[in-house]
């Protein structure tokens, strides 16, 4: 099964990106995923469902550790080629 997962951490900051964005990004650049797209206002990785679920779970632990005070997200399953 493959997942997408879109998320966003909170509070924002505009001029300066905030230690849970970093956070965040590095989790998701760091998990072994198939696309990664990571934006100011939204982010989005694909892969398989161990990968998704191992990166989201690492992304709340770390993200609240790191200050985020929400973190909203959506996974959403992918329909396989020819599938």
């Amino acid at each position: 099964m493959r997942l997408r997962v879109e998320f966003t951490t909170e509070p924002f900051d505009l001029d300066e990106a905030p230690a849970h964005a970093v956070v965040a990004r590095e989790v998701v650049e760091g998990a072994a995923l198939d696309s990664v797209d990571v934006g100011p206002f939204g982010n989005t990785a694909e892969g398989g469902a161990d990968a998704v679920l191992a990166a989201v779970d690492a992304l709340l632990r770390r993200g609240l550790d790191a200050g985020a005070t929400r973190i909203s997200l959506q996974v959403n399953v992918i329909a396989e080629a020819g599938g």
